[in-house]
């Protein structure tokens, strides 16, 4: 027999509404009480009814999140801490894969995936801002990743180009003047990358050092495209004493790549990237890299979204903060330097 809030309640002890309201997040709950019927929900394995709640409130509790591939560990992570976050709101988090296409994200704002969710994180790679804001509807949103950005869009973004110069600046500092940059193109001014770039270079300029395009290397956002990067780099004859992958994927490849060539990092090539997702604390050497504040940029996110979908507080204007930053310095790029911003 299905376990009813009847049972629930005798349980933990408390009332049939004291239950509806911790069901239902209401926040004039005494922690110790909601947390008696969290314990009895958890032990009798009871489930809601969330459609029959939804048809009743107009809410489902839940919020999605669309994002290109969970393959990519920093997503895989911001994911985990997004759930952390809702979870603790009181919501649910639904996930879907765009595989940066285009009529992938277009299906997210507008479809069944829409409509089982009160609001919408997004992290756009195929859709501009006039398409995000036409497909969009009423529902709130808010976009994580700096590939749109838009006065009209609320949205959580990453200090890239202060994080990259703060890279590069480190760096330089450890004696390094061919800096190869892996996961760009020469003249990307938008986006992640482009932005990434841009903070690469005016680290460069501040120190006198002149820019050189042969020591950008595009490739794949992805382990193996950082090591293809840094082997066509090493193969090309170009010169380099440092690298900086555009994300840690990237550079963990890259690092791997090196090593199995026989460069030592690092004594030959000192190598950076950015994200610090788990893995760089572990690489061999480990990496040094940048901590975009992941945690931060989960937190405001969710509690943004939920701001909207709650309607607190008569704040119509659009919010986009930015999170702090802080490097890392670790084993394939060491030095005494710690910057945060």
């Amino acid at each position: 027999m299905a376990v009813t809030m009847n049972d629930v309640a005798r349980a933990a002890g408390v009332s049939l509404k004291t239950v509806s309201n911790v069901i239902n997040n209401y926040e004039f709950i005494r922690p110790e009480t909601k947390q008696r019927v969290l314990d009895a929900i958890d032990q009798l394995g009871y489930e809601t009814n969330l459609t029959a709640r939804s048809l009743r409130s107009g809410k489902t509790n839940m919020i999605g999140l669309v994002l290109a591939d969970l393959n990519v560990p920093y997503y895989a992570e911001l994911a985990s801490d997004i759930m952390k976050a809702a979870w603790a709101k009181g919501y649910r988090v639904l996930v879907e894969q765009s595989g940066n296409q285009a009529d992938h994200e277009r299906a997210a704002l507008q479809g069944q995936f829409r409509s089982l969710t009160d609001g919408l994180l997004f992290i756009p790679l195929g859709l501009d801002a006039d398409q995000i804001i036409q497909a969009a509807g009423q529902k709130p949103l808010v976009l994580l990743g700096e590939y749109v950005q838009d006065p009209r869009l609320d949205m959580v973004l990453i200090q890239n180009h202060e994080a990259a110069a703060a890279v590069t600046t480190h760096l330089l500092a450890g004696g390094r003047r061919r800096i190869a940059v892996l996961g760009a193109n020469d003249g990307d001014t938008s986006g992640s990358g482009g932005l990434r770039l841009q903070g690469y270079r005016a680290a460069l300029a501040a120190a006198g050092v002149e820019y050189d395009p042969e020591l950008v290397i595009p490739c794949g956002w992805r382990r193996d495209g950082g090591a293809d990067a840094v082997g066509r780099l090493l193969e090309s004859g170009t010169e380099f004493d440092a690298v900086f992958g555009l994300n840690d994927a990237v550079a963990l490849g890259a690092l791997h790549e090196l090593l199995v060539r026989g460069r030592k990092v690092p004594e030959d090539i000192a190598v950076a990237g950015f994200d610090d997702i788990d893995e760089a604390r572990f690489a061999s050497p480990s990496l040094t890299t940048v901590a975009p504040g992941r945690t931060e940029i989960a937190e405001r996110a969710v509690e943004l979204l939920i701001k909207r979908i709650e309607r607190k507080g008569n704040a119509v204007d659009v919010e986009q903060p930015e999170a702090a930053f802080a490097l890392r310095v670790r084993q394939s790029a060491p030095g005494d330097v710690t910057v945060e911003g």
